[in-house]
């Protein structure tokens, strides 16, 4: 498959497009600075130079692709108007593209509490009320989407067992590396399709745990 991951250089990302360049799959990375291109190669990854936060469309990047995921971010130092721009513009803007260029298949990483914001203290409410708004256009576009919403992410080496749920709401931690796998997985499983779910560090393998 030829995927491509909006947001290449994040620390989800690169262990992503590792994983599927291994795989054997065309892994591209949509980055916005050059700098971060020879990370990507060094990946496995062919980096791709566009800038998701204020590129009219990005249906030049997403043309041929089989898939996508959308893994970028503001990060924690960004003011609320970079994450209306950012995690929800840029969320849009991969759908709008993903459906004018016939690409069928959309992961997002969200994240947990977004089906409530308001619960959320003001740092991260903002960011909370970003991703829901962003979740809610990909459910509505007619793409054939997965919603993964990770945990309290870690560096802990991944251990490939997890705890994968539809019930919204809780709590718990999860490294990067298993949020990576779990991404990779979803895309070579249909069962995954029009599913949201929560992501937590566990005891079922990752093929097992995404039988929904």
């Amino acid at each position: 498959m030829d995927i491509l991951v909006a947001g290449g250089h994040g620390q989800i990302a690169l262990r992503l497009l590792k994983l599927l360049a291994d795989q054997g799959h065309t892994a591209r990375g949509l980055i916005r600075k050059p700098e971060q291109a020879a990370d990507l190669r060094a990946a496995g990854a062919v980096p791709v130079l566009g800038d998701l936060e204020n590129d009219e469309s990005l249906a030049g990047y997403v043309k041929g692709a089989d898939a996508v995921v959308f893994a970028a971010g503001a990060g924690p130092g960004s003011g609320p108007a970079r994450k209306r721009t950012v995690d929800l513009g840029g969320a849009v803007k991969l759908a709008d593209a993903a459906r004018e260029t016939g690409v069928r298949r959309y992961v997002m990483v969200s994240s947990i509490g977004a089906q409530d914001p308001a619960s959320a203290g003001p740092a991260m409410r903002a960011y909370l009320e970003a991703k829901a708004e962003a979740d809610a256009y990909v459910v509505a576009s007619g793409l054939d989407y997965t919603i993964v919403r990770p945990g309290s992410l870690t560096d802990d080496p991944g251990t490939g067992r997890v705890r994968a749920t539809r019930e919204l709401g809780q709590r718990g931690p999860v490294p990067r590396d298993d949020v990576a796998a779990v991404l990779a997985a979803c895309l070579t499983t249909p069962s995954t399709i029009g599913v949201t779910f929560e992501l937590f560090t566990g005891d079922t393998p990752i093929a097992e745990a995404l039988r929904f």
